[in-house]
Parts: C-alpha cells; structure tokens; sequence
C-alpha cells in the first residue's frame, strides 16, 4: 500500500524537496524585491533631503497655489 499523504506519523506535513527548492527560490525573490524597494525609497528620502525635484506629475508640491 502507498501512503500518498503528505503528514508523517506524528501529523506534521513534509516538505518535499521540490517544495522546499521552490520556496527558497521564492524567498530569494522577495528578499531582492525587498531590496530594490529599500533602495529606491532610501535615494527619493536623499532627494528630498538634497532640496531635488520632484520628478512626478500631475500633483502641485505646495510651493505654488493651486489653480481653481
């Protein structure tokens, strides 16, 4: 008989190894998004400390009234 079930004895889920190489690769993934998301904040936080425009559009800065 083949236990095709994916508990041990004690209940606890096995990780198989295909599982377990496709979580660390996802894992990898998401700690370089994590990254570049820190990294891309950390130079718009150095820009508006350095006096730097803004390069978005669309939104008024405030240093100008708003048009009506």
């Amino acid at each position: 008989m083949v236990d095709d079930t994916n508990e041990d004895a004690k209940g606890e889920a096995r990780v198989r190894p295909a599982e377990n190489v496709a979580a660390e690769r996802r894992k990898a993934r998401l700690a370089e998004q994590l990254r570049a998301n820190l990294q891309r904040r950390k130079q718009q936080a150095r820009a508006r400390r350095a006096g730097d425009a803004d390069d978005r559009q669309g939104l008024n800065d405030g240093t100008e009234p708003q048009e009506r």
